[in-house]
């Protein structure tokens, strides 16, 4: 595209050959009205139907659709992290592909980033249309979410989502992260956060791509957020205090041991206990075990924030529009 997009669409799918249509025609019914220049990017994420197919064919018909295909499946975050990376509109707004997400919403979302002055804005779903099996665990993650994080979101795993392209740009997303981006950028110095109740339809074709994984990892990303956020870049600060802390536990068990043993040998001139039937001497010893393993954690850790290459590294079969 020569001219530089207003909004940059980024839409993850996994086989919804039966929704791209009629969400393209959509999306372009509404920013050609609202006059709007646009890219949508999607990224296939190693769908099994005829979904690339249907992109195909859409780029066919509208040079503004782009498009990355993965060789296998490798999850929402994934997608996410390239279709962020190829997004070149001043706005980025995600959104699902399977009609769930309306993009009547687009104009608004686009507002509050350019003329309120917001870094993000996540869409909240008052009224939800999935199972309970979803909007179970949904509420308990937003829940939890809400009290690590102390961002008062109603809704961080909605996938309609507005960013600056700054913003999207200094996220790293990969495992299940993409349901905490509001965190990841709160935490990148990105402070004006906000919300905007937004449609939520029924699922017309396909089915959840929710499962139990998501239930179990979801909670093991928040707390990898909320550890590399503090101490991704300085390991040692951990590592080094909880290190030194139990290193100094060893150090004065044996210490006391010592002490102890000169008192009975010296001045009560008894017989000194052996030490390894005394108790605190397999505490002292292991404490300082311990901390001299965590001690060396920290020194490795020092290096590999050095010397790491990108986590995100995905085989692409295909792709469209560069």
């Amino acid at each position: 595209m020569s001219v530089r997009p207003d909004v940059s669409l980024v839409i993850p799918l996994l086989n919804e050959e039966e929704s791209l249509p009629s969400l393209h025609a959509w999306i372009k019914k509404v920013c050609d009205q609202n006059h709007i220049v646009y890219e949508i990017v999607f990224v296939d994420d190693g769908s099994k139907d005829k979904s690339w197919e249907v992109i195909e064919g859409l780029r066919h018909q509208d040079t503004a659709v782009r498009a990355i295909r993965f060789q296998r499946n490798y999850g929402k975050s994934a997608a996410l992290h390239v279709g962020f990376e190829m997004a070149k509109g001043a706005v980025v707004i995600t959104m699902d592909a399977d009609l769930q997400d309306s993009p009547d919403e687009i104009p608004a979302l686009q507002k509050m980033i350019v003329e309120e002055g917001y870094d993000l804005v996540s869409g909240w779903k008052k009224k939800r249309y999935d199972p309970i099996s979803k909007t179970i665990p949904t509420k308990l993650y937003n829940w939890a979410t809400r009290r690590m994080s102390g961002i008062h979101l109603h809704d961080f795993n909605c996938g309609l989502k507005a960013y600056r392209l700054d913003v999207v740009k200094s996220l790293e997303i990969y495992g299940e992260m993409h349901r905490y981006i509001p965190v990841m950028a709160h935490r990148e110095g990105f402070k004006k956060i906000g919300e905007k109740a937004v449609e939520h339809r029924a699922r017309q074709f396909g089915h959840t791509k929710f499962g139990l994984e998501r239930f179990i990892n979801g909670p093991l990303d928040l707390l990898t957020i909320m550890f590399i956020s503090k101490f991704g870049k300085r390991p040692m600060h951990i590592f080094g205090t909880v290190g030194g802390f139990m290193f100094l536990v060893g150090f004065f068990g044996f210490a006391y041991l010592g002490i102890d043993k000169f008192l009975h040998l010296y001045v009560h001139h008894t017989k000194a206990p052996v030490l390894a039937s005394q108790t605190w001497f397999y505490i002292a010893l292991t404490s300082m075990i311990i901390g001299t393993q965590l001690f060396l954690a920290g020194f490795i850790g020092e290096l590999i924030t050095r010397n790491s290459a990108s986590r995100n590294q995905y085989k692409i079969s295909a792709t469209l529009g560069q």
